[in-house]
């Protein structure tokens, strides 16, 4: 091989470095999702490795994977060094070993590498997906060290459409992007979207609504909390500015970026005594119902 072939060869393998980091980083933050939302018994049952591990392993396991490619992600952006463009030679040839077991010992499950999109049956076009990443990653060990950082600051042509070609050959062995069209396409109503009470918690606490009445409170848990169409509500004991115990209950509307939040104190006999008021790009956008379930609502 020509000193020009070599050259060439080794610019397009290390343009493939930026398409595994960001592959790693896809995986990273799909298992941590799927760690967080299917920890619940059986909620892992259809995702990929976990279903080769105990159930009470099974979210450990998917941690461990999803810290190991955030380390290789990390490694290969910011580092040239060898052990981590190695380690991601190791990493998908596992990988690619892990897909072959599950197709070979329970194929009704996906793989997993992406979240809940993933939970297909691995089929040819993810094993060889696998395959295809493993050449990639052993191509970018071959060429000469360079951080991802290095190869997008300044990409040559030739690095753009390597990338590029890279990119589009990644994305035609993924059947999660026909998934994902699908699932937009037939997108669920708000209300029969499933959202768990733990991050409908998570974004009452980050709402001004909560900084702002948090003093009200005289738990720190809430005593109860259900769920009515589009709102999760939670109901924390407390006292009103002047002093009589209430219940503080809060409205999390599930939909949207940046959800609605309202708050409002009911008494001892039932009572709405008070409530945040309602602006008038709320009420446009079909959430300033939040508290017409409270006088039905058993506690």
């Amino acid at each position: 091989m020509s000193t020009e072939t070599t050259q060439m060869a080794q610019t397009i393998a290390a343009a493939q470095i930026p398409v595994l980091i960001a592959l790693l980083a896809l995986g990273t933050a799909a298992k941590i999702r799927i760690a967080r939302t299917g920890a619940e018994p059986g909620g892992m049952s259809g995702m990929g490795p976990a279903v080769l591990v105990p159930e009470r392993w099974r979210a450990p396991v998917m941690l461990c994977c999803a810290a190991g490619e955030a380390v290789l992600a990390g490694g290969l952006a910011v580092t040239g060094l060898p052990v981590f463009r190695w380690g991601t030679v190791m990493f998908f040839s596992v990988s690619t070993y892990v897909l072959w077991e599950l197709r070979r010992r329970r194929p009704d499950v996906g793989c997993g590498c992406f979240g809940e999109v993933s939970s297909a049956p691995v089929g040819a076009r993810s094993f060889a997906r696998t395959v295809v990443l493993t050449a990639m990653a052993a191509g970018a060990a071959w060429t000469v060290p360079a951080s991802g950082w290095s190869v997008l600051s300044g990409p040559s042509w030739t690095e753009g459409l390597a990338a590029a070609a890279g990119l589009l050959l990644i994305a035609a062995l993924s059947p999660e992007i026909e998934e994902t069209a699908a699932r937009l396409r037939h997108r669920a109503p708000c209300e029969e979207r499933p959202l768990d009470a733990a991050t409908a918690a998570a974004r009452l606490r980050a709402s001004a609504v909560w900084r702002s009445h948090r003093e009200w409170l005289s738990a720190a848990e809430p005593v109860d909390s259900w769920r009515e169409l589009c709102w999760r509500f939670f109901v924390y004991p407390g006292r009103s500015p002047a002093g009589e115990p209430v219940d503080v209950v809060f409205a999390v509307y599930l939909a949207g970026r940046k959800p609605a939040v309202r708050v409002a104190l009911v008494g001892p006999d039932g009572a709405v005594t008070g409530a945040e008021p309602v602006r008038a790009a709320d009420s446009s956008s079909g959430d300033s119902g939040g508290f017409q379930v409270l006088a039905t609502h058993e506690h």
